[in-house]
């Protein structure tokens, strides 16, 4: 039996499985890491903790399943995308990583966009506006405000592809991360001449581009001796966490679609052709699936605002849990199934890191609208799930526009696990919602990959075909999709009433 690594870079932790060649999990290994915030609204992490859980999950799971490695055919890894790592000529990290939930660089993006000739040009060619989160601004930040890293920096990376330069001592980067960077000219899947030359970054800098299952790299002694993988052993170039995370879904042809609720929340179609918002309220990327394209919504704050609510309120929840052997989460949802429709109109704006779609606006801010002495944390709980919900209704709002989106649903992430935020799903979205029957949506994705790039699968969707199983789908409910139309309704406009006091209080 041959056997496949997925190697996840989160936010919160790198998760390494290890599948056989049918997806079934045979090891698995969690290591979390820190989160640095000095500043209001800025977000880092030190690239080799990245390294560091790779390599001690990678020997984990290897040590878990008794596996022989001789029979490990093949590796890949998602990633969390847009976090800027740079490197000297040795490849070293020069400190921390700017990280994809970065709201420094708003006058970055602003000069980024400026230099490139307008948002709508940018738009044209990077199929994105110029974002806190991306990492171009990232590289004009550290270019202004600290230049004595910049004139040590040789090389632009990405989170997933500075752990893949430590397995294989290779320089390169996927066309579905680099799409995140605003520097790739998408429709073309090349870096863009245009822009690199337009706002001074060098683009001898960037890494070659690959496809997510080529091969970018074999495993070295060195990484050898660190994890335990065979020496040679084939490293495919990976994706970004939600391109991974569709492979990992089957969202691998038109007409499929998911959502996701982990740290940050995304609504992701897949599309045979380029298919851009001219607005720029939601992303076009390039997909894993090799020649094809995503169209997808990301909030900054989904399992955020839940996190943020289990550790504000709900410690005693968290005590209980432990001494019961179950999760803190659970009975969250137990106290939110207490509270109506509307949280006894109670209404959470999900913007605890700023927003990006569809509002695009870094000075954004959570909200809980309507609070009252009524209200207990039953309700509390309650408002933050529909409004991270509400979030989402709003991203597949414009997907529906674009004509992009299905007539049914797959969720993932850790969200899914929940039946009543399923359910809140899909009475939100009026379609039935789905999951699939191996829940490593992301690691999979990347053990699928790595499963063609080592020429185990003939290519990404016929190992979707052979791999994945759907559950039995929760239906809409007619009557509690209309019960929320109204709060919904009420939940956009909030925020257009507060846009300019978000502003206003960003200056103070």
């Amino acid at each position: 039996m041959q056997y496949l690594i997925g190697v996840d870079l989160g936010t919160s932790g790198t998760k390494t499985v290890l599948f056989d060649i049918h997806g079934k999990e045979i090891a698995s290994a969690l290591e979390e890491y820190p989160m640095y915030q000095p500043y209001n609204g800025w977000a880092e992490q030190e690239p080799d903790d990245w390294w560091k859980a790779a390599m001690n999950t990678i020997k984990a799971v290897i040590a878990k399943s008794g596996v022989d490695s001789k029979d490990i055919a093949g590796l890949s890894l998602s990633g969390q995308m847009h976090g800027l790592v740079l490197t000297d000529e040795n490849g070293n990290a020069l400190g921390r990583s700017i990280i994809w939930c970065d709201n420094r660089t708003i006058e970055s993006c602003e000069e980024f966009t400026r230099l490139v000739g307008g948002r709508e040009r940018l738009i044209q060619i990077a199929a994105n506006p110029a974002l806190t989160g991306f990492t171009a601004g990232k590289v004009l930040w550290v270019r202004e405000h600290e230049p004595e890293i910049w004139a040590k920096a040789r090389h632009i990376q990405l989170p997933k592809d500075y752990v893949r330069l430590k397995l294989t001592g290779e320089y390169h980067m996927d066309m579905s991360d680099a799409s995140g960077t605003n520097l790739l000219d998408v429709p073309n899947r090349c870096w863009s001449q245009e822009i690199c030359e337009k706002t001074g970054i060098p683009m001898d800098m960037l890494p070659p581009l690959v496809e997510s299952s080529d091969v970018a790299g074999r495993i070295t002694e060195e990484a050898a001796r660190l994890t335990g993988l065979p020496v040679g052993m084939p490293v495919a170039a990976g994706a970004g966490d939600n391109m991974a995370a569709a492979i990992g879904t089957g969202v691998v042809r038109e007409s499929k679609a998911f959502t996701t609720i982990g740290t940050s929340g995304v609504v992701f179609a897949h599309s045979n052709s380029v298919q851009i918002d001219p607005a720029g309220r939601v992303h076009t990327f390039c997909a894993a699936v090799p020649g094809q394209y995503i169209v997808m919504g990301v909030g900054l704050a989904a399992g955020m605002s839940l996190k943020w609510c289990r550790d504000t309120f709900f410690q005693s929840e968290i005590e209980v849990a432990r001494e019961m052997g179950t999760d803190s989460y659970v009975l969250m949802n137990q106290e939110a199934a207490r509270s109506p429709i509307g949280a006894n109109r109670l209404i959470y704006l999900p913007y605890l890191m700023g927003e990006r779609s569809p509002i695009l606006d870094p000075e954004s801010r959570g909200v809980l609208f309507g609070l009252s002495a009524m209200h207990t944390k039953k309700d509390i709980v309650r408002a933050v799930m529909e409004g991270v919900m509400y979030s989402q209704w709003h991203n597949l709002n414009v997907l529906r526009g674009m004509h992009v989106a299905p007539n049914a649903m797959l969720a993932c992430g850790g969200g899914a696990k929940s039946p009543f935020w399923r359910q809140m799903m899909a009475d939100m979205f009026n379609m039935p919602v789905a999951t699939l029957q191996n829940t490593e949506g992301p690691a999979l994705g990347a053990a699928i990959l790595a499963g063609v790039g080592a020429g185990i699968y003939k290519d990404v969707p016929s190992a979707c075909e052979e791999i994945l199983k759907e559950s039995e789908p929760l239906l809409p409910d007619a009557e509690r999709h209309a019960a929320y139309e109204p709060y919904f309704d009420l939940y956009q406009k909030i925020y257009l009433d507060l846009k300019n006091e978000f502003h206003t209080l960003a200056q103070l």
